[in-house]
């Protein structure tokens, strides 16, 4: 897979995007949305990959939201099949990253704003460094803070008062509090950002990958069921698994004291 927008490595299971436009603290152009919208789909079925990361180049900012002048600036020429057009783009952008049934961590370099701060929302887990901060910033320009999902997936991550409050004001979040309301899983020095969350995710790689795909959708699916649906969702997943040579393999390997080695099957 080659993009000509940000750069993509595979690295021990390990699916690596990289934003490269640090000049511009990584801003979105169209190109990049529509290329980051086709590496979601390829990632999903590349049985190479176990758990994704999405960070940026440079020490001051993740992804910066729609460019100024790329995007922002084109699009006040448009009527509104075009707007609508490309509203629906951008949300199948967070729906392709929300919905990879593999781990994904961003790795957050910097500032996370407009739709940088909502694709780090769509990943499962978010490790910042001290200097990184989010601001939902739609509600500052004239735009509804509902934008790309962003009431969907951050009232899920932070509750509805810390949402409303960042959505209604767009008032940007360091990465003590954002820390502090669970926005972020972890703070780590700077020059320990990618080991720390390479660390993480060859960890995850490395686990069962019928396992891991199952947690993760029953992470999304039992959001909206009762006890009793969740507890029969649960027994129909663990029958499985444990049917699954992964699990053999876990079960031999924890008796010869040994790592496991998953094949996904």
């Amino acid at each position: 897979m080659g993009y000509q927008s940000f750069d993509y490595r595979i690295e021990e299971g390990v699916g690596v995007i990289t934003f490269i436009r640090p000049n511009t603290l990584n801003s979105l152009t169209l190109q990049i949305y529509a290329e980051l919208g086709q590496a979601t789909r390829e990632i999903a079925v590349d049985d190479a990959v176990k758990a994704v990361v999405i960070t940026g180049q440079g020490n001051r900012g993740f992804c910066s939201g729609g460019d100024v002048n790329e995007i922002i600036g084109v699009l006040m020429g448009k009527g509104p099949r075009e707007m609508l057009d490309f509203t629906r783009m951008t949300g199948a952008l967070t729906k392709g990253i929300y919905s990879i049934r593999k781990p994904t961590i961003a790795a957050l370099n910097g500032i996370a704003s407009g739709a940088g701060a909502v694709i780090a929302c769509a990943c499962d887990i978010r490790i910042a460094v001290p200097t990184a901060r989010f601001s939902f910033l739609f509600n500052r320009v004239g735009l509804t803070g509902a934008d790309m999902g962003a009431v969907y997936l951050l009232q899920r991550i932070v509750g509805m008062g810390h949402a409303s409050e960042l959505l209604y004001t767009g008032d940007i979040v360091g990465a003590e509090r954002a820390e502090r309301i669970g926005l972020v899983n972890r703070i780590v020095p700077e020059d320990q950002l990618m080991p720390t969350t390479m660390e993480l995710a060859r960890k995850i790689a490395k686990g069962p990958p019928m396992g891991v795909r199952m947690t993760k959708e029953a992470l999304e699916v039992q959001r909206s069921l009762n006890i009793d649906a969740a507890l029969e969702w649960d027994a129909y997943a663990q029958a499985i698994c444990m049917s699954s040579e992964d699990h053999r393999e876990g079960y031999l390997a924890f008796l010869e004291k040994r790592e496991p080695r998953f094949q996904g099957r």
